[in-house]
């Protein structure tokens, strides 16, 4: 069966629990799960009952779909995602994300947590994604391309809308948020970076590093969606230091940093034409 069949077979066994049909996709990170308690919710599906979905295994990771209105918004909620270092392939990683898009969501906001490569940076801080770096050379679009999913070729300018980041920097002046802004970078883990490593992908540009979204972000500008990146940065990954986070450390950060991040969410979701 070929991806788009088997993304078809997912939205019809979705559409089968309920007809509502989102209009955004919100992928909630680490620290951000409880977001979706505050949905009001018309359907919740366990990963595990949808065909072809992948598990989420990651800690904080709840692994639903939560479909329902946010802000007066018709939202699809992913309570967790799926990542490379699971053993999953690039193209299980983007599978929920194209489900969703399938189902109606033409907007999305992918979150995560990230270590601060940005000296300039702080833990507990929120970055607005601005640009990415895939260092890995991974990419979900790999092998024969389907036109039903996007074209051979997509353009990668402005991965992240540049309408959707304004509208972020405006609600966070309306919140008085210092939001930090920068590049994200895609490290495969599940290790976390080298001394060595971190300092090339500072060289780089990246003023973020974590484990996630880039495949999602190229996944949907291949399909024609709108996407937004926020992370919060759960500690600092600097060479130049004795100690690094622990995994313990950074869930902590994100917890503590939770509901910051989810009214701000909530502040863009309000916003959004």
């Amino acid at each position: 069966m070929e991806t788009y069949e088997r993304i078809q077979e997912a939205v019809g066994y979705i559409r089968g629990r309920t007809d509502f049909t989102p209009e955004v996709g919100l992928v909630l990170g680490s620290g951000l799960g409880p977001l979706a308690e505050e949905v009001e919710k018309v359907a919740e599906v366990p990963y595990g009952e949808i065909p072809h979905f992948p598990l989420s295994t990651a800690p904080g990771h709840a692994g639903r779909l939560v479909l329902g209105t946010l802000e007066g918004k018709r939202v699809l909620v992913y309570q967790g995602r799926v990542h490379h270092y699971e053993g999953y392939s690039p193209e299980e990683v983007v599978f929920p994300v194209r489900v969703g898009f399938f189902l109606g969501a033409r907007t999305f906001l992918l979150t995560s947590a990230a270590g601060g490569l940005n000296p300039r940076f702080h833990a507990g801080g929120l970055m607005l994604h601005l640009d990415y770096l895939n260092p890995s050379g991974v990419n979900p679009l790999r092998g024969p391309n389907d036109e039903r999913l996007g074209p051979r070729f997509p353009v990668m300018f402005g991965a992240y809308d540049p309408e959707l980041i304004d509208l972020a920097r405006r609600v966070a002046r309306r919140q008085d948020l210092h939001l930090l802004e920068g590049v994200y970078a895609w490290w495969l883990g599940p290790s976390f970076a080298s001394r060595a490593e971190l300092r090339m992908l500072r060289e780089l540009g990246a003023d973020a590093i974590g484990m996630s979204t880039v495949p999602e972000v190229i996944a949907l500008r291949h399909l024609g969606a709108r996407v937004l990146g926020l992370s919060t940065i759960t500690d600092m990954a600097v060479p130049e230091r004795d100690h690094h986070a622990t995994e313990e450390e950074v869930l902590e950060v994100a917890r503590r940093t939770g509901p910051i991040f989810r009214r701000f969410v909530r502040g863009i979701l309000a916003e959004l034409p």
